[in-house]
């Protein structure tokens, strides 16, 4: 009977033990299973990494397109200045680095952000398909209306888009304001010009009969030329929206970008930012 006990005891004590096991084999696959189905931890972007190490953000720019960028000449250091310039500062504090500003001509700036020699663009930089396909971008900001400007003396001569049929039209080169002109004028003879104070000129001195120009820009230089003004063209779906543009793969660097531009888009400081920077372009003109 003893004996019987004994066994039956060594039987239950081996029983519990594998219940045992079971139940801790249970525990650890379920936590095993938890792990594996939470997220992992988000990598940081090769760009995001690189601006943390260097501690500053390099961002390049086109000056010679007042409000947007332009060199301050009130003062000696030929500071580049203006609403992307406000943006682009924003956007390093956000990220608590400093901030860089790289100045060159637009045609060379978008190769230079896909070749890595910049970080970021923002110049009024219209995100288009055909740019999308080497680049990101941000959110846009900024809408504005493409115009036409023209010489007052040529003020009855073009009023509608045909007006221009065959003419001799000034534009920045490589920007969206010569692929426009190229699509809606036809037969046009476009004349692209590395700045728009450039192609302003050739205007003026009768070069060219018009120049195609996003509204916000083309403000500054009719407010400044008594001989220039507006024409009453108007071009179908031609407003234009402006986004910095980032190399791709980056979506961190994007989502902070974006998160920028609603803030301030939100408390008013692009509206405030135009308003200051139109000023400051059309006295910085005048003082030279």
């Amino acid at each position: 009977m003893m004996m019987k006990s004994k066994k039956a005891l060594k039987i239950l004590a081996i029983a519990m033990a594998a219940a045992a096991a079971l139940t801790m084999a249970g525990c650890g696959g379920s936590d095993q299973g938890a792990k594996s189905s939470a997220p992992p931890a988000q990598k940081e972007s090769a760009l995001m990494q690189k601006i943390k190490k260097n501690g500053k953000i390099v961002v390049g720019t086109a000056s010679g397109y007042p409000p947007y960028e332009f060199v301050d000449t009130s003062q000696g250091d030929k500071k580049v200045i203006g609403i992307d310039m406000e943006l682009a500062r924003k956007v390093a504090d956000k990220l608590g680095v400093k901030l860089e500003v790289q100045d060159m001509n637009f045609q060379a700036l978008l190769s230079s952000l896909t070749g890595g020699k910049v970080d970021v663009a923002i110049a009024g930089i219209n995100p288009t398909d055909e740019r999308r396909k080497s680049m990101d971008f941000s959110d846009n900001y900024l809408p504005t209306e493409q115009k036409v400007i023209i010489r007052k003396a040529d003020a009855d001569k073009y009023k509608k888009v045909e007006d221009l049929y065959g003419k001799t039209i000034g534009v920045q080169k490589s920007t969206t304001q010569e692929a426009l002109a190229k699509e809606k004028i036809k037969d046009a003879k476009i004349v692209g010009l590395a700045h728009v104070p450039e192609v302003v000129l050739e205007l003026k001195q009768g070069k060219v009969d018009g120049l195609v120009v996003e509204g916000i820009v083309g403000e500054q230089y009719v407010i400044f030329n008594d001989d220039l003004m507006f024409s009453d063209i108007k071009f179908p779906n031609a407003v234009k929206n402006s986004a910095a543009a980032i190399q791709k793969g980056n979506e961190d660097v994007v989502a902070i970008i974006n998160a920028v531009i609603k803030e301030n888009t939100n408390n008013g400081n692009f509206k405030k930012w135009t308003e200051e920077y139109s000023k400051k372009a059309v006295a910085n003109a005048n003082k030279k």
